[in-house]
């Protein structure tokens, strides 16, 4: 059956460009459009839809403040942000948005973000295909992040990211060959991800472990963490016996 869906969105050319988009899709059934947070609410009430498309930057109620106003509702609707603003991307994950996409969106972006919304929706333990094994729990620590990229927002394993280096309010996120950029502090970041496979090696600078090669010393007290790739990554000092503690728990 396609998802009973609701646009939500204060600009009437992004809500009709919408609607263009959602009519191209079989999987979609859209029962109404919002201009403003207050209204969605009414309207969720009274149409039960299984699926939000919703702005973020709306007069009155914001669209995180809607997804958070229907954080207890059971059945709860799936939502996807839609969006010209990069920087709401981690309040967005925290609340567990189906999907984060930037304006204006594609076609292929968008049946994408519907895919990942029904599987959001799919019963806990009901396999997507016959014979499929039952989706995995999810986990304690942060597993993925949104991470802004040639216009868009695309989903990164947080495995795959090497190390993180600060710049002010702002984390770049490097992995092999690439690098992101995201709006959060790193003391806020580190503790979402797991300490058992990152350590933070200095004020600025959080390390995978498994990508830490080597520790270097420069005979003048000073050490570094040099990565597989040959990045070298200064320690410092108050982080120094953690480093080293952790380079001993993986022999």
């Amino acid at each position: 059956m396609p998802l009973r869906t609701l646009i939500v969105d204060d600009e009437p050319l992004a809500v009709e460009r919408l609607q263009i988009l959602c009519a191209r899709l079989p999987e979609l059934q859209l029962v109404g459009t919002a201009s403003d947070g207050a209204a969605a609410l009414r309207l969720v009430d009274a149409l039960a839809p299984e699926l939000l498309f919703l702005d973020i930057a709306m007069p009155g109620m914001t669209g995180i403040e809607v997804a958070a106003a229907l954080a207890g509702r059971k059945p709860r609707p799936a939502i996807i942000f839609v969006t010209a603003f990069d920087s709401f991307a981690v309040a967005a994950f925290d609340i567990e948005a189906a999907d984060y996409l930037m304006k204006p969106v594609a076609p292929e972006r968008l049946a994408r973000a519907v895919a990942r919304a029904q599987d959001r929706l799919r019963p806990q333990g009901e396999p997507a295909e016959p014979g499929a094994p039952p989706p995995a729990t999810a986990p304690a620590h942060l597993a993925e992040l949104w991470v802004p990229s040639r216009g868009e927002l695309v989903r990164l394993d947080v495995a795959a990211i090497d190390w993180i280096e600060a710049e002010r309010d702002y984390m770049r996120l490097h992995t092999a060959g690439r690098s992101f950029l995201i709006h959060e502090t790193i003391s806020a970041l580190e503790t979402r991800l797991d300490p058992a496979a990152f350590i933070r090696v200095h004020r600025s600078a959080i390390l995978r472990r498994g990508a830490i090669a080597r520790l270097v010393h420069d005979g003048q007290g000073n050490w570094a963490a040099e990565l597989a790739d040959g990045t070298s990554v200064r320690i410092g000092r108050t982080y120094l016996a953690a480093a080293k503690a952790a380079l001993l728990d993986r022999n």
